[in-house]
Formats: structure tokens, C-alpha cells, sequence
């Protein structure tokens, strides 16, 4: 399809400033929707009140606050801004994408989906809601729904840890594992779905650029490894040791237990429809992944 305008919820946020800059470097013209103002942005009020524009082809929303903020207690109110800035944002898009002719309506949720255990799960697989984080994934999941009648394409891009050195997991772990105080979390052997950050917005653009991709993709690279593997890999990278594993007492102390799921559970996530449908990965090797993080992106 012909992209002449896309529309991005959380467009200054890790991911979606990576979309932004691929977009940008193709020539396609964006607009942000984000709570600052600045040029090729709109406000989430500005949404509500005036739509998207009308030569929008495609959304994107990829907005969220970020659950594993060290600086924010995992109060009831932290939780509810959680939901909102995922759930409400993608109900917005949702009711004013219906009034375009938009092409393509894709959205991010999070293999927090399935439930951590040996199982391989692949885009077909169906769980029930577990506990906070796979309530989530599902009222999120549900929040993107658009009428049946609708005509506009619609994906859900179930996503990984997202290996990237401006945002995410890497720019957590840099400092520590650069001075040598690196190390797997608790045990290291919980599964670890990951994805680098060029995959997942390439896969974006995928999503919407053609028209054969709709429904479900997990948005994982396919090599399965556990948190102990990506610390081998990591800290080879940095040639640092990483030896000391992170306790989990001390992470409960910081995160809370119900959060810091996220880091101590993972899930054995296939991404089959994605290679089905012919994506092309830049990196499948966990060891080359952080080594392009690492070696060209300094800080």
C-alpha cells in the first residue's frame, strides 16, 4: 500500500521515536500523539476533540508508561496510570481510526499475554487472564478491537524485551554491567523473549505496508534464550564479568512483587505467524544483537 500519512500514539517514547526515525528516513510524512508539544504533533486532546487527520493511512500506538520506572512506587494510582496509558490511548485511536479511511490499525501489547512455563506458545496459542500483567495484555488487546463491519486491517504485536541502548532493558543493565556488577537475574533460567528494537519497528512497517498482515504476531526474535544466556552474551559484549546474580529479595524491595514478574517469569514465545508471513529479521543471534547495541551506539 501506498503510505501517505501515519499516525503514531506515543510517538516521542523509546519505540516510537525508532518508528519515527525509519518513517523520516523513508520519506513518509507522521504525526505524534504525545502529552508534549513540538513540530508533527498532536495532543491526545487534540484527538479527542478534532480526530486524526484526514490523510491518515495508517495508526500506530505504541504508547505506555513504563512499568519497571524504579522511580515510581507500585501503588494503586502508578497502576491505573499503567492501564490508562496503554488501554485508554488505544480505545481513543480505535474510535477516531473508524471515521478515516485508513488503511491499517496496528498496536503493541506484550508476551506478558501467556502464562510463564515450558510451554512454546505461538500466535495461535490462547491463555486466560493470570494475574495484573496478563489482565493487562488482554483489557489492552481488547481496547484495540474496531466493529466488525470495519474495513481497516488490525494488528496486535505482541512484544519482547526490547533490546535497544536509548530506552528499555539496555540502558537499566549498561551502568552496572560496565563496572563489572552485571549478572543474571535471581537464577537465570526464566525463558527470555526478546526482539532488537530494528526488528520490532521494522516489523511495524511491515504490518502496515502490506496487506496480507493482520491479526496476532508475537513480536520476538527466534532464537529462544534465558536470562542467563543473555547475560553471558551481554557481558561478553562489554567484556565485563557477570557473575553476581541480582537477588531476588532486592528486586521485590525496589519493583514490588506483582511487577517484578517481568523480570523473574518468562515465556516460551514463537514468533510463527511472523515468519510465515515472510518477515525478514535483521538479527536472530542474540550475541550479534548486542554487539550492534553495544558497539554502535555509545554512550
Amino acid at each position: 500500500m501506498t503510505l501517505k500519512h501515519v499516525v503514531i500514539g506515543g510517538g516521542t517514547g523509546f519505540i516510537g521515536t525508532q518508528i519515527v526515525n525509519l518513517l523520516s528516513h523513508k520519506g513518509i510524512s507522521y504525526t505524534c500523539i504525545s502529552r508534549m508539544p513540538g513540530p508533527n504533533r498532536i495532543s491526545w486532546h487534540d484527538l479527542e476533540c478534532y480526530g486524526l487527520p484526514e490523510n491518515t493511512t495508517a495508526v500506530i500506538n505504541v504508547a505506555g508508561q513504563n512499568i519497571l520506572d524504579p522511580k515510581q512506587r507500585w501503588s494503586e494510582g502508578f497502576k491505573q496510570n499503567v492501564i490508562n496509558s496503554r488501554v485508554e490511548t488505544t480505545k481513543s485511536l480505535a474510535k477516531a481510526i473508524i471515521y478515516t479511511k485508513a488503511d491499517a490499525f496496528v498496536t503493541i501489547s506484550g508476551v506478558s499475554y501467556y502464562k510463564p512455563n515450558d510451554k512454546e506458545y505461538t500466535e495461535e496459542s490462547k491463555c486466560e487472564k493470570y494475574d495484573f500483567l496478563s489482565k493487562l495484555c488482554h483489557e489492552w488487546e481488547a481496547a484495540a478491537q474496531l466493529p466488525k463491519d470495519s474495513n481497516i486491517r488490525q494488528t496486535t504485536i505482541r512484544s519482547g524485551v526490547v533490546l535497544g541502548k536509548t530506552g528499555g532493558m539496555i540502558k537499566q543493565i549498561y551502568l552496572p554491567f560496565f563496572f563489572g556488577l552485571g549478572g543474571p537475574i535471581a537464577n537465570g533460567n526464566q525463558y527470555m523473549p526478546w526482539i532488537h528494537i530494528s526488528d520490532l519497528v521494522n516489523l511495524f512497517l511491515f504490518s502496515i505496508e502490506n496487506k496480507t498482515v493482520h491479526g496476532i504476531l508475537n513480536g520476538v526474535a527466534p532464537q529462544i534464550i534465558t536470562n542467563k544466556e543473555f547475560t553471558k552474551a551481554f557481558a561478553s559484549v562489554m567484556q565485563r564479568p557477570a557473575f553476581i546474580p541480582v537477588p531476588r529479595i532486592f528486586l521485590n524491595s525496589i519493583f514490588n512483587k506483582e511487577r517484578v514478574k517481568i523480570m523473574l517469569e518468562g515465556q516460551k514465545v514463537i514468533p510463527k505467524r511472523v515468519k510465515e508471513l515472510g518477515f525478514q529479521y535483521q538479527y536472530v543471534d542474540i550475541n550479534c544483537a548486542c554487539a550492534e547495541v553495544i558497539g554502535k551506539n555509545k554512550l
